[in-house]
């Protein structure tokens, strides 16, 4: 697959590529280490309903151009918003919402600084790989904002009550390797390896059974929220058990060849 989804968004603070089922979605700002517009944030969320609808992508990589994976949300606007009443949480606060309810694995590339709404932006995506040069700040007291109630409790239940703390009282960063021991990341490697690292890793996904990758993701998502109705959950998993990825993927063993899946 290549080419389903346009290649760039709004005024191309945006972009977006697709190749072998794969949808790498690009932060374009590296002069103002990619601060997220609430333009961008409506091309993002945009964008996430569109890969969300498309049955070719497999994996979404969110990644940083430059040397800043994210620096949040573009404080200038901000201060805009303010002097105009309220500052604006809704436009990062539905692209969360939609980048962690999209139905495939999501991956963030973390290079650089990611900073409060940058940070949330890696926490929301399904892995995180960062580059050991990565820090990783929530300094938004420090300007006299409050993360949203959703966002400090998406930090606690990754890094635990205390680190969070932490980071949310001082507004001080922590080095990659802190975050890999307090599980923000799942893996650190070197900065010149990370789009490697990433790529390998959304390819080994991606060539696994969509349909049982889809329904692994929603169960697990899941997880936090186990007193919901299942029945979906149900239907889903019965759908991966009468599946011709299955059958396939069963032959391809039986026959020792590399499976062929279709998602159906």
């Amino acid at each position: 697959m290549r080419g389903a989804l346009p290649t760039a968004l709004a005024d191309e603070t945006v972009l977006v590529s697709t190749s072998d089922h794969i949808c790498t979605i690009t932060l374009n700002r590296a002069e103002k280490r990619n601060a997220l517009t609430v333009a961008m944030l409506d091309s993002l969320h945009e964008l996430l309903g569109d890969v969300a609808a498309d049955p070719a992508v497999r994996v979404v990589i969110v990644e940083g151009n430059g040397p800043s994976f994210c620096s949040g949300l573009d404080l200038r606007e901000m201060a805009v918003q303010r002097e105009e009443g309220e500052a604006q949480m809704k436009p990062i606060e539905r692209v969360l919402e939609r980048l962690e309810t999209c139905p495939v694995p999501t991956i963030a590339a973390m290079q650089g600084d990611a900073v409060a709404g940058g940070v949330e932006l890696g926490l929301h995506c399904d892995l995180r790989v960062a580059a050991d040069s990565a820090r990783f700040t929530m300094p938004v007291a420090t300007f006299g904002l409050a993360p949203p109630v959703d966002f400090t409790w998406k930090l606690i239940d990754a890094i635990g009550l205390p680190k969070a703390k932490e980071m949310l009282y001082t507004g001080e960063p922590i080095t990659a390797h802190e975050a890999l021991a307090f599980h923000l990341v799942n893996r650190v490697v070197p900065p010149r390896t990370l789009r490697l690292e990433v790529e390998s890793l959304a390819r080994r996904i991606a060539r696994n059974a969509p349909l049982a990758v889809r329904t692994v993701k929603a169960f697990a998502q899941r997880s936090m929220r186990r007193d919901l109705p299942r029945e979906d959950l149900d239907a889903m998993d019965r759908r991966v058990r009468m599946s011709e990825d299955l059958k396939e993927g069963l032959a391809a063993r039986a026959e020792r060849r590399n499976p062929v899946f279709r998602g159906e």
